[in-house]
């Protein structure tokens, strides 16, 4: 539905201007006949182009062409067709002033009271990965053009860019008499040219990505509204909604709800920190859960099964899943998802799944309730180009994703002992995850997964000591003696600044160190690899997550 801008608008919105004339060309020909059969049942007189005028003459409707308007035929395949004066003329002249009427009528220019254009599929066509040539086609020229014109002269004409506008329009000509109010039309012309902005900003978003250049002069962002507004954001005094933005990637956005009621701002990002953590694995090498809160995971394994993954993700840190977030990077069977549902999770999300996990998780007994499920359809590639923005006070900090990935990386061996192949497997399981801990980050982990994570304080070291305990409450759980930590290997997302970090982590019974390297006591911290019979290696590569 439109809305109004402000009690003001409304009362300055009695003026009234009665639709005549009409001119539309869609792309989208959804409800085309139905308005236009509305439109001529009002008396209003139809003008359009091509394919729209096509359909509308095959659905019974006398119909203009516009060149018969501009007395010039459509030519240079389409290209060439409404810009031309008696169209800008009839959208553009001021109703209400005498120069401009005159001049209409000195050079033949009817009034197009109403413009009904959805603009060529550009988006779709992005989306579809069709080539170069057909995607330039796609740009529209004449489209945009029109309804920036209609739109700055909302004071006497009525624009309309998408289907679901129609029954507004429809709605205020039955409560009109067929004509429209400034208020109505004012807030058209703020869609139009919200439309207009987007379509621009994802044309010159898909020519910068094709170019490489991430940090422009001019940053452009579109986005597209996803299903209703959310009931409110990280907190209830916080409004929200989802937004389609970007290049397609599979998560969130693409993501089909499958069961439980609607999701929240807080599910819709925790869901999307879990998501894009497993992809980090490759679905073919291994299965990989990751269970997440608050955006920082508490439990990540690879298995050869989900089922096995899972279990080993949860004995991580049992408490803090409760109430979390479940992602997998395989097709969710139903054996995964009765054991994911004997704790309370908010969210599964994952590339496909079982009607019958759905069921599992819930959906059975309460269709609207239990655990959400999301499918996505595909994993995103970890290794892919982007951006990531951030607000600040008058501006927005950019950056390029973090897309390096461990098994891409050269790993130096700066200690004595070099790691076994065993502990270098868990070392570089250890680092995927800590890059998508927030920092300061700290992991241990073993035997492919998480048995501590250490995540979000201001001192690496009390990073450590916090993933040691929870490997020791862990372990408590179990029914084991002593830490799962005991014989682990750790990584950190950042180097150590000082061998205390490290010296927690011997002391917690890792065997293996993995990290970025580069801090001025490097050395330092080698000397205390070595008197402690660890091995470490060097990324050269650091994973801050703020």
């Amino acid at each position: 539905m439109l809305r109004y801008a402000s009690a003001r608008v409304v009362i300055e919105g009695r003026k009234m201007r009665k639709i005549e004339r009409a001119l539309i060309s869609v792309s989208d020909k959804t409800g085309l006949v139905e308005l236009a059969g509305a439109l001529v049942a009002r008396g209003v007189a139809l003008v359009s182009t091509g394919g729209t005028a096509r359909s509308l003459r095959e659905a019974g409707f006398a119909v203009a062409d516009v060149s018969d308007v501009t007395g010039f035929p459509e030519m240079m395949d389409g290209r060439l067709k409404t810009l031309h004066p008696r169209v800008h003329g009839g959208l553009l002249a001021v109703r209400d002033d005498a120069d401009h009427m005159a001049a209409a009528g000195q050079h033949g220019i009817p009034l197009i009271d109403l413009l009904v254009v959805n603009l060529y599929p550009f988006e779709a066509t992005v989306s579809r990965g069709a080539g170069f040539a057909e995607t330039i086609e796609n740009i529209d020229i004449g489209g945009p053009a029109m309804i920036r014109a209609a739109a700055k002269n909302h004071a006497g004409v009525a624009v309309v860019v998408d289907p679901s506008q129609y029954p507004d329009l429809l709605g205020e000509l039955d409560r009109n008499a067929g004509a429209t109010s400034s208020a109505f039309r004012l807030a058209l012309a703020r869609a139009a040219f919200e439309r207009t902005a987007a379509y621009d900003a994802a044309i010159a978003g898909w020519l910068q990505a094709g170019s490489g250049d991430l940090m422009p002069r001019h940053l452009s962002i579109a986005g597209e509204q996803v299903g209703a507004k959310l009931r409110y954001g990280e907190n209830p005094h916080q409004s929200a909604v989802l937004y389609r933005a970007g290049p397609p990637r599979p998560g969130v956005v693409t993501a089909r709800q499958l069961a439980g009621k609607a999701l929240s701002y807080n599910n819709l990002n925790d869901a999307d920190a879990a998501f894009e953590l497993v992809a980090e694995f490759d679905p073919d090498a291994a299965a990989a859960v990751a269970i997440i809160k608050h955006a920082n995971p508490c439990g990540v394994a690879v298995a050869e099964t989900l089922e096995e993954a899972y279990r080993l993700a949860l004995r991580c840190d049992p408490v803090s899943a409760f109430g979390g977030i479940v992602a997998v990077n395989r097709h969710l069977d139903v054996a995964t998802a009765r054991a994911i549902a004997k704790v309370f999770t908010e969210v599964v999300i994952a590339p496909s799944a079982d009607d019958a996990a759905c069921d599992a998780l819930g959906r059975e007994k309460n269709p609207a309730g239990g655990t959400r499920v999301l499918v996505t359809g595909g994993l995103p590639d970890p290794r892919a180009p982007g951006r990531l923005l951030r607000p600040v006070a008058g501006g927005l900090l950019v950056q390029g994703r973090d897309n390096a990935v461990v098994a891409d990386l050269t790993l130096e061996v700066v200690t004595r002992r070099a790691p076994s192949a065993a502990e270098l497997a868990d070392l570089r399981f250890a680092f995927r995850v800590a890059k998508h801990v927030k920092s300061n980050a700290i992991v241990y982990a073993r035997a492919g997964a998480t048995v501590g994570i250490g995540a979000g304080q201001m001192s690496r070291v009390d990073s450590a000591r916090i993933a040691r305990w929870k490997g020791t409450e862990a372990a408590k759980a179990a029914g084991l003696e002593g830490s799962l930590t005991d014989g682990s290997v750790v990584a950190s997302d950042a180097f150590f600044p000082f061998a205390d970090g490290l010296l927690e982590a011997a002391a917690a019974g890792a065997t293996a160190v993995i990290q970025p390297g580069g801090s001025v006591r490097d050395a330092e911290v080698i000397r205390a690899a070595d008197e402690h019979g660890l091995a470490m290696v060097f990324t050269g590569v650091r994973h801050f997550r703020h």
